[in-house]
């Protein structure tokens, strides 16, 4: 689809008119019309408005002329709902949604991310052996880790990371063994609707945001898992069933912990 038919798609699907959409990214009128009839393409700086007014990426916006790929784990960014954000909400091409998030990179350590991409990438298709070679001779090929010195925080990340897992074991919840890391998840994944003891239904986390967090098993065996999720201002402690600990939505939830920091 051409540029002028995306836009035109996107405006009329938000139920604006050319003078609303104009007035929102600081054009005229007759601008927005030169781009829906095809007369002209919008600047670069105008692409970032609409990027940001249509929740899209640029390369949406121009058609999909490139194909993007997360450039810390090598995820192909096939649809703009998995592309991370900078600060200001903007997307931000060059990352997914799990490395990257609210202008912080989530992953320091290769080995680290490796091992996480794996646990996904193993399929009847794919063993853990080829996945693993496969990501050791990707990763070092792609623009984060190339410029990691220059792009890393210093390891101010990894140590608020470290600064949680301590929160969270000095909780001492019963059942739960010891944290040793979290890792980067994408609230949709993780955001079940708990029952409360006034049998009113909530849901606490943002589908859209990217957390931090891990799965674990009950000490005392069973069927059921421990799930942790946090960031700056909480931290949430459930169990759920074990049948479902590798699908999309998580079953049988049940709240054991929501703390703020």
């Amino acid at each position: 689809m051409e540029t002028k038919n995306i836009i035109l798609q996107l405006r009329t699907e938000r139920g604006m008119s050319q003078d609303e959409l104009a007035e929102k990214i600081m054009v005229t009128r007759q601008a927005v019309s030169r781009w829906e009839n095809g007369e002209t393409i919008p600047n670069t700086e105008t692409l970032k408005l609409l990027s940001k007014e249509f929740n899209v990426s640029i390369n949406t916006l121009l058609g999909a002329p490139r194909r993007l790929i997360c450039q810390c784990c090598g995820m192909p960014l096939e649809d703009d709902s998995i592309i991370g954000r900078d600060r200001d909400g903007s997307l931000n091409e060059d990352y997914c949604k799990w490395c990257y998030a609210d202008g912080t990179y989530t992953y320091s350590n290769m080995d680290e991310l490796i091992d996480v991409c794996v646990k996904n990438m193993v399929n009847e298709n794919i063993s853990e052996e080829q996945a693993r070679s496969y990501l050791k001779n990707l990763l070092p090929q792609l623009d984060y880790w190339k410029r990691y010195a220059e792009l890393s925080d210093n390891g101010q990340f990894d140590e608020f990371k470290h600064q949680l897992v301590n929160e969270i074991n000095e909780l001492h919840i019963e059942g739960m063994p010891k944290l040793d890391k979290l890792n980067a998840l994408i609230g949709k994944y993780v955001n079940p609707e708990y029952t409360l003891p006034n049998n009113s239904k909530v849901k606490f986390l943002n589908d859209q945001k990217t957390y931090l967090g891990n799965q674990l098993e009950c000490e005392f065996g069973g069927e059921r898992y421990f799930g942790i999720v946090a960031d700056m201002d909480f931290i949430l402690v459930c169990t759920y069933d074990k049948n479902n600990v590798n699908g999309t939505n998580v079953t049988n939830p049940e709240l054991i912990l929501y703390k703020k920091r």
